[in-house]
C-alpha cells in the first residue's frame, strides 16, 4: 500500500509528525539514512525539560503558549512524563539573576530555605532562595524517541531508506540547509554523569550571567548536564573549556558532583531560524518542519499537530511561511 506522506528524518520532529499523522489515520513512511534515533542526531542529546514557563525568560510568546501542550501530548503517546516542576537557583554572588528571572517569567513561587529543603533536601543547606515552577515536567528523551519508534512499528511503520511516496515532509533539521538557506546551527555541548551521592527529583536550573546550567535527573543517580549555546553549525568536537565550565558549575551546585563518574560527553548543533522560532515552510512542493532550536521536545508536538491540521484539514499553521 502506497503512503500518503513521506517524512524525511527520524529525529524528534519527524517522529512526532509521523505519530500525529498516523494517529489521525494517514498512511505514513519514515525515511532516515541513519536508521533509528541515536547519537548521530541532536534529539539524542536533549535535556528533555518540558519547561515552557522557564523558557519564557528569553523565548517568544508562542514558545511558552504552545509548549504548555507538550507534556499532555507525550503522555498520550505512552511516554513516561514526570510532573515534579522545575527549580531555578542562583549562587549568592548571582542573586540578582534570580530576581531578573522572576521578573521575566510567570507561574512560579518563591521558596525560602526551609521550603526548598522540603522539596530537595540536598539543596536546602546550600541555597536560601529558589523559584519553583510547579506546573512543569520532564521526560527522558532517548526513552521517548524509542517509545515513538515502537508505537509506529506497531502500526507497521518502520524507519527505512528508499524512494518517497505522496507528500514529502522534510524534518531533517540542519540537513535541510541545502533548501532552507536561512537555517543556522547553534552548537550545544553536554555531559552525562553518574553521581550516586546526589539526589534530585526534578530539573534544576542554576543561573549565571555568563554560563547558565541545567541538570536533569535520569534516575539511578544519572544526570544530564547542559548545555552550551554557541553560534556554530559544528556538530562534533566538544571543547575542554566548555566541559570544564559544565563540570565546575555542577560542582558549585553540589560538591558531590566532584566525585561523579563521567559517562558521556555529547555535542551537536540545533537547527534555528533567525528569530529562533520554528516554522512550517512550503518550498517547491515539499513541506518543511524545522527550526525547533533548543525547544525540540517542547514544541515538536505542537508543530506536528499544526502540520497535520494543514495537510489533513486545510488549516493554515500559526507558524507558517509559504515560499512555494
Amino acid at each position: 500500500m502506497s503512503a500518503d506522506f513521506t517524512i524525511k528524518g527520524a529525529g524528534v520532529a519527524g517522529l512526532c509528525v509521523a505519530t500525529e499523522l498516523a494517529r489521525r489515520g494517514a498512511r505514513v513512511r519514515v525515511l532516515d539514512p541513519n536508521g533509528a534515533p541515536g547519537a548521530h542526531g541532536c534529539s539524542w542529546w536533549a535535556g528533555g525539560m518540558l519547561a515552557p514557563d522557564c523558557e519564557g525568560e528569553v523565548a517568544e510568546e508562542p514558545v511558552v503558549r504552545l509548549g504548555r501542550e507538550a507534556a499532555a501530548w507525550w503522555q498520550a503517546q505512552g511516554v513516561e512524563v514526570t510532573y515534579k516542576g522545575s527549580l531555578v537557583l542562583a549562587l549568592g554572588r548571582d542573586r540578582q539573576e534570580l530576581d531578573r528571572f522572576a521578573r521575566r517569567t510567570e507561574n512560579h513561587r518563591l521558596l525560602d530555605r526551609d521550603a526548598l529543603a522540603e522539596l530537595e533536601p540536598d539543596l536546602g543547606e546550600r541555597f536560601g532562595r529558589a523559584l519553583f515552577m510547579d506546573a512543569e515536567a520532564h521526560l527522558n528523551p532517548r526513552a521517548a524517541l524509542a517509545d515513538l519508534v515502537t508505537l509506529l512499528s506497531e502500526q507497521g511503520i518502520e524507519i527505512s531508506t528508499g524512494a518517497t511516496e505522496g507528500q514529502v515532509i522534510d524534518c531533517r533539521g540542519l540537513g535541510a540547509r541545502d533548501s532552507l538557506t536561512d537555517l543556522r546551527g547553534v552548537k550545544g555541548e553536554m555531559v552525562v554523569l553518574r553521581a550516586p551521592d546526589v539526589s534530585f527529583d526534578r530539573p534544576i536550573r542554576l543561573l549565571h550571567p555568563r554560563f547558565p546550567l541545567y541538570i536533569v535527573p535520569r534516575g539511578d543517580g544519572v544526570f544530564m548536564l547542559g548545555a552550551t549555546q554557541l553560534e556554530s553549525g559544528e556538530r562534533t568536537r566538544a571543547t575542554v573549556r566548555s566541559v570544564m565550565e559544565l563540570l565546575n558549575t555542577a560542582y558549585a551546585l553540589h560538591p558531590a558532583f566532584g566525585e561523579a563518574e563521567l559517562l558521556e560527553i555529547g555535542v551537536d548543533a540545533r537547527p534555528a531560524f533567525p528569530d529562533n522560532l520554528p516554522r512550517i515552510t512550503s518550498l517547491n512542493g515539499t513541506l518543511y518542519v524545522n527550526g525547533l532550536f533548543r525547544h525540540g521536545y517542547l514544541l515538536a508536538p505542537a508543530m506536528a499537530k499544526m502540520l497535520a491540521d494543514y495537510v489533513l484539514d486545510g488549516n493554515t499553521p500559526e507558524l507558517w511561511k509559504d515560499t512555494a
